[in-house]
């Protein structure tokens, strides 16, 4: 189970986000707090993910920074670059769906990231990842599931060597040097999402 400490400046919203997390199959409330009062009970209940929800006056990067050792996903109207260096492992929308929430707390207590790249300022994450083809995306979702280049062929019916010209395409493209490090440019770009 993954243990979820709910923050929000409101009550309500506190609420709505504790709803949310025990509707999820593998998540359980730890605890609930207002923003001001995360950092004590934070490093009190150690938690797997935080899951905060930001209001705009908040100077979340300077509690992100205090809670270095913990995994936190945000959601906000004003996503920015400095909330992910200062130790966010996913932001998104205030507007996020309850899956989207779900498989946000599920990576993030895994070690992965999730971020909605039209939410956050990052035009150059935007640019790189436009450059691939309808087709490269879809080979760098399937690369994503695991698929192996002959299972990519078979499921686009296409020959293993145009499946390889694709790979290389992307993997230079994403400026990776393996498959993983492609997956990991991938998520951060939004082209895949898990």
């Amino acid at each position: 189970m993954i243990r979820v400490l709910i923050a929000a400046s409101s009550p309500v919203a506190r609420a709505g986000l504790k709803a949310l997390v025990e509707d999820a199959a593998d998540c359980v409330v730890a605890g609930s707090a207002s923003s001001g009062e995360l950092d004590e009970l934070a490093l009190e209940l150690q938690p797997d993910v935080i899951l905060w929800q930001i209001s705009a006056d908040e100077d979340a990067a300077a509690v992100l920074r205090s809670l270095k050792q913990q995994k936190k996903v945000l959601l906000t109207a004003n996503a920015t670059l400095d909330l992910i260096r200062a130790g966010a492992h996913g932001v998104l929308p205030l507007d996020a769906t309850a899956d989207q929430i779900e498989i946000a707390l599920r990576a993030a207590a895994v070690g992965l990231g999730i971020f909605s790249p039209e939410h956050l300022d990052a035009p150059s994450a935007s640019r790189s990842s436009s450059t691939l083809t309808a087709r490269e995306r879809e080979v760098l979702r399937m690369i994503a599931e695991g698929l192996a280049n002959k299972e990519i062929a078979w499921r686009l019916g296409i020959s293993d060597h145009t499946v390889k010209f694709h790979v290389s395409a992307l993997l230079g493209k994403l400026g990776a040097g393996s498959r993983a490090e492609a997956i990991s440019a991938g998520i951060r770009q939004g082209v895949i999402m898990l």
